[in-house]
Parts: structure tokens; sequence; C-alpha cells
């Protein structure tokens, strides 16, 4: 089948396919004389088992890491495992810190319990002085700094 084919088969976008194929994660296609990409059934299942794990929040190192067990059968699943392990304890971090966003989101709707003109909105005086004061923001200029 063609990349068109396959797409529409996994229900993703054609750049999708060519993202994980650059990536690492599907095999270069068999090429048509005429330089069409032509996949077969297999690269439909990988394509939908990146598409599951991804679905799992599973980083792209992950999934390589799945699909190079999956293509070892004889190996031991112990690392796949702990993989999993990994990967639910990054959840319960991501879970405590989304938990602690949206308590600071709560005192932050509290502080506005009336109609304001924008000028008198507690929300923005908050934002505007925590902005000010906001240890993140040094970390994320770092960041930004660092990126070409």
């Amino acid at each position: 089948m063609r990349i068109g084919e396959l797409a529409a088969q996994a229900g993703v976008d054609v750049q999708t396919i060519r993202y994980y194929e650059k990536a690492g994660l599907m095999a270069e296609p068999h090429r048509t004389e005429s330089g069409y990409r032509q996949y077969r059934p297999e690269q439909l299942d990988t394509l939908q088992f990146i598409r599951h794990c991804r679905s799992l929040d599973m980083s792209l190192a992950e999934v390589r890491t799945l699909l190079d067990f999956r293509d070892h059968p004889d190996r031991t699943c112990t690392d796949v495992d702990q993989l999993i392990a990994r990967h639910i304890e990054q959840l319960h971090q991501r879970i405590a810190q989304m938990q602690q966003l949206e308590q600071q989101l709560k005192v932050l709707q509290q502080r506005c319990g009336e109609q304001r003109t924008a000028a008198e909105c507690g929300i923005l005086q908050s934002l505007t002085t925590a902005a000010s004061d906001c240890s993140c923001h040094g970390a994320f200029e770092a960041d930004c700094q660092a990126s070409p």
C-alpha cells in the first residue's frame, strides 16, 4: 500500500509516518521504480503499535525500546516491566504537579469574585506580581539562552 493508504488505515497524517521513519521507529519502506513508498502489512502493525504506545503517553525513546523488544521475542521482559514501572512513576509525578497547578489556579480564581474591569482584576494583579517574583522564569530564560 502507498503512504496515503497506510495513513488512512492507521488514522494518522502522512507527515506522522514520515516523522516516525526519520526518528527510526519505522523502517524505510520499499520504493517503486517511480519512487512511491510501498508499505507492507507489518508496517501497518508497527504504526498501530507506535500509535497505541503514544496514546499511553510514552516517549519516542520508550517506544523505540519496546519495538526493539517486540522485534526480539526471545529476550526476557524484565526490562519491559521496568520501563513501564518508570513510566508509571513519571505519571505519578506529573499527576502531583498537575494537582499543585490546579490548587494554584483555584487560589487565583478566588481573587476574582465579581465583575470588575481588567485594571481591577485580582487575577491579573496576582499574575503580574507573581511573574516578577517567580523563580521558574530564571530556569526558563536559561533554557532559552542555551537554545540556538
